[in-house]
Parts: structure tokens; C-alpha cells; sequence
């Protein structure tokens, strides 16, 4: 959440959502977490998404770019 702050995504709160979920979904992100209050859990999930670096997606595009002759220290 420090993350979300610094990048400016946690500002003015005026924007609403609203939807249904399943109630066990919701009970087990709040054990998976430790945030109790669905506004917190949804604002956690949704900075989550936002500050996704793609590691995967970039992981993948580099595939087999490492020169093998690189050394790596092992």
C-alpha cells in the first residue's frame, strides 16, 4: 500500500464500486490478508493490480537473451 501511496493512486476517495462476490471468497482474502473491512481488502486487491510489474510477461519476452558465457557467481 506504501507502493500505491508513493505513486499517487491512493488520493481523493470519491470513486464507488459496488458488486456481488461469493461471501467465502471474501472471508478467506480477509484471512489471507489480515484486513478486516471489505473497502480496505478491495482498495488492497485493486493496488495490487495497478502495481503489477508483468514480471512474468517480461520474464518470458527474455527468455534465452542471457549470454551464456555470462557469469553468475555459482
Amino acid at each position: 500500500m506504501k507502493a500505491a501511496e508513493h505513486s499517487g493512486l491512493l488520493g481523493e476517495k470519491s470513486a464507488r464500486i459496488g458488486g456481488r462476490i461469493s461471501p467465502a471468497l471474501l472471508e478467506q482474502a480477509k484471512k489471507q490478508t489480515g484486513i478486516q473491512t471489505a473497502t480496505d481488502l478491495i482498495e488492497f486487491a485493486l493496488a495490487n493490480v495497478a502495481l503489477d510489474d508483468d514480471f512474468g510477461k517480461t520474464f518470458s519476452e527474455v527468455r534465452g537473451t542471457v549470454d551464456p558465457s555470462l557469469k553468475l557467481g555459482f
